[in-house]
């Protein structure tokens, strides 16, 4: 599938923000679909990706990088232990901290779950150069809005 040409028309921010919600409706319905299969939910799978790096992350950045309150994220992380697919280590250079790591097990179904999300999106009608741009409007958008100004009241 090509990529359409470049837009020179004026488009109202309300188009934008009705497309950008609908596809995130839709791609997180599809998601859902694909984690139900593989006995995961959502969130379970974005903090598995978060950690699969290896590094060990804290959990205030977790919470804030899985779009997750920290009550939920600690509940949710509970449950990840207790299926031995997480571990917590007191972070060795702030000791106050909390990190979580993947454990071998987690790997194991991070690289399984994850390989169903991607054969997912393979299916989609888009080809990787579009995908690409897709992601590319995405960032220049997420990061126009990151750092807007707040509006006055």
């Amino acid at each position: 599938m090509p990529v359409p040409p470049v837009s020179s028309r004026v488009v109202a921010p309300e188009e934008v923000v009705q497309l950008v919600t609908r596809a995130e409706r839709l791609l997180s319905r599809r998601l859902r679909e694909v984690l139900d299969e593989q006995g995961r939910s959502p969130d379970e799978w974005r903090v598995l990706c978060i950690l699969a790096d290896g590094a060990g992350h804290p959990m205030t950045e977790i919470a804030e990088l899985a779009f997750l309150p920290p009550g939920t994220l600690t509940k949710l992380v509970d449950h990840l232990v207790d299926e031995n697919l997480v571990y917590r280590r007191i972070d060795p250079i702030d000791r106050r901290r909390i990190r979580a790591y993947m454990t071998p097990r987690g790997r194991t179904t991070h690289d399984r779950v994850t390989r169903a999300v991607r054969a997912a999106w393979d299916q989609l009608p888009m080809g990787c150069e579009e995908r690409g741009h897709l992601a590319d409007l995405l960032r220049l958008l997420v990061g126009a809005l990151d750092g807007a100004p707040a509006p006055r009241r």
